[in-house]
Formats: C-alpha cells, sequence, structure tokens
C-alpha cells in the first residue's frame, strides 16, 4: 500500500527553519536580506541545469518528475503478512496441489509475486524461477539507478558552481578594487554561491537520492522474501519449516544476520 511520505517535506522544511532561525538570531530579520541575492542563485541554479542537461539524454530527464515524486510515497510493504500468505499458499499447495493455486495467483496484485507463482504452478524448476525472478530484481534496480544518478549528479554539480560562482564574485572584487561600492555586491557573490550550492547538495539532491537509495533497497528486500516464498511453495515444503525459513527477514536486521544457507542435493536449506 502506497501512503505520503511525509518525512520528506518535513525534513526539508525544518532545514529551512534551522537556517533561517540561525541567520536572524545573528543578524536580525532585516540581515536576512543579506542572504538573498538574484545574481548568486542564478549562477548556481543556471549552472547546475546547464551541467545536468550536459550528462543526460532527454528520455532520462523527462522521467526526473517521476522519479522525485517517489521520494514522497512510502510503500507499506509488512513482511510478516507476506510470510503468512506464503503460509497459506503452502498448505494449500499441499492438500490440493500445486496446479489448485491457479486462480488465486491470476488474483495477486504484485505482478512480481504473480508471475514467480505462475511460473511455478507452470511447472518451471527451482533454479529457472530463481534465475527469472533475479534478472527481474537485477533489471528493476538497474532502472532506479539510472533515475536516481540525475540527483546523484546534482548533488555533485551543485557544490562545484558554487565554488565557480565564488570564483566570479573573487574576480570582480579584484578587479573593482578602486570602487568601494562595488566591493560588498562583489563579495556577496563570491560567498553566497558557495552558501546556495552547499544548500542546494545537502539539504535537496543528496538527501533526495539517500531516500531513492533507500526505497530501492527495500523493494529488493521484499522481492527477495516473494522468491524465497515462491521457492518454497513449490517445491511443496511444509508450512511451518517455511514459516521458520522466512521469518528471519521479518526485519532488515536479521536479514542481513542471517547464517549463510547451502542447498542439498534434495533443495532442502540448512544452516552452513
Amino acid at each position: 500500500m502506497k501512503r505520503f511520505d511525509y518525512l520528506t517535506p518535513v525534513g526539508f522544511v525544518l532545514g529551512t527553519i534551522i537556517i533561517v532561525i540561525g541567520i536572524i538570531s545573528g543578524s536580525g530579520v532585516s540581515g536576512f536580506r543579506s542572504f538573498l541575492d538574484l545574481t548568486s542563485f542564478f549562477i548556481v541554479t543556471g549552472g547546475l541545469c546547464a551541467a545536468v542537461f550536459i550528462s543526460f539524454p532527454p528520455r532520462e530527464l523527462k522521467k526526473a518528475p517521476s522519479v522525485l515524486k517517489q521520494a514522497f510515497i512510502r510503500q507499506e510493504d509488512n513482511v510478516k503478512d507476506l510470510v503468512k500468505t506464503f503460509v497459506s499458499l503452502s498448505d494449500h499447495a499441499r492438500k490440493h496441489g500445486l496446479l489448485s493455486l491457479d486462480d488465486q495467483a491470476r488474483e495477486i496484485k504484485d505482478p512480481f509475486l504473480k508471475k514467480g507463482l505462475l511460473l511455478a504452478i507452470d511447472g518451471w524448476d527451482e533454479e529457472t524461477i530463481r534465475l527469472v525472478m533475479d534478472s527481474e530484481i537485477a533489471a528493476m534496480e538497474e532502472r532506479h539507478r539510472k533515475g536516481r544518478r540525475v540527483f546523484e549528479k546534482a548533488g555533485e554539480f551543485a557544490p562545484a558552481w558554487g565554488m565557480i560562482g565564488t570564483l566570479v564574485g573573487l574576480v570582480l572584487m579584484l578587479k573593482n578594487l578602486n570602487d568601494p561600492h562595488m566591493l560588498g555586491p562583489n563579495m556577496a557573490i563570491a560567498l553566497l554561491t558557495t552558501l546556495y550550492g552547499s544548500l542546494l547538495a545537502n539539504m535537496v539532491f543528496n538527501p533526495i537520492a539517500a531516500k531513492l537509495e533507500e526505497k530501492t533497497e527495500s523493494e529488493i528486500f521484499i522481492k527477495q522474501v516473494m522468491v524465497e516464498g515462491i521457492i518454497g511453495v513449490q517445491s511443496g515444503k511444509n508450512p511451518r519449516n517455511l514459516e521458520s525459513q522466512l521469518v528471519v527477514f521479518s526485519s532488515r536486521e536479521e536479514w542481513q544476520k542471517q547464517p549463510k544457507q547451502v542447498k542439498t542435493k534434495k533443495g532442502s536449506v540448512h544452516e552452513a
């Protein structure tokens, strides 16, 4: 089930409030205007957009808005409920045969789980099912990585363009040392471009990229649980044994800590 991920906008708002409070507490409300400079903002954002446009083809840039939307969506997948589903499927398959799951499989909304179960019902062997499912996971991971790269690169480019703006401001300042009226504005460009670049990188692009990466890892984790469940149902594993095997997936930490497993010739799984 998809829900609105409120932590993303909360993080943006909280970061903005902290910066504003820090500025106001040091220089008052009137001093806040000193941190607003259109020229500095134009150099950073304009240069950033130019670098991103050069780096990616149009088809990848067109996907950026839909990828960004994923940072504001939270996918709620309960692993425990998923385990219960596989236990129920396993019990039904042992009592009535694997082919009896055909109607249930076709009613499943998750396309990945549906495809895996139908492969099992159609009589594909464990190795082939795992190969097909792992290929699906790898393709999804690569697709997500490409979508995330736009924000990762933007996070790299933003500080660089902030530094470029700083150099521009310093050159202008040194060129106009004889004009005291130009020292202040040029120094503002030199310093504020660095500030804007750092803010865009560390409060917008890098956090969004990190959030998208975390969501990809979570989705891979869920799909790995599905693969193990599908294989368990296909092999006719005892529902209790299947539940015991899948229960280790109930949390990310347990998944990482579970002991290595090796397959016997009969397809059973034992701890190494």
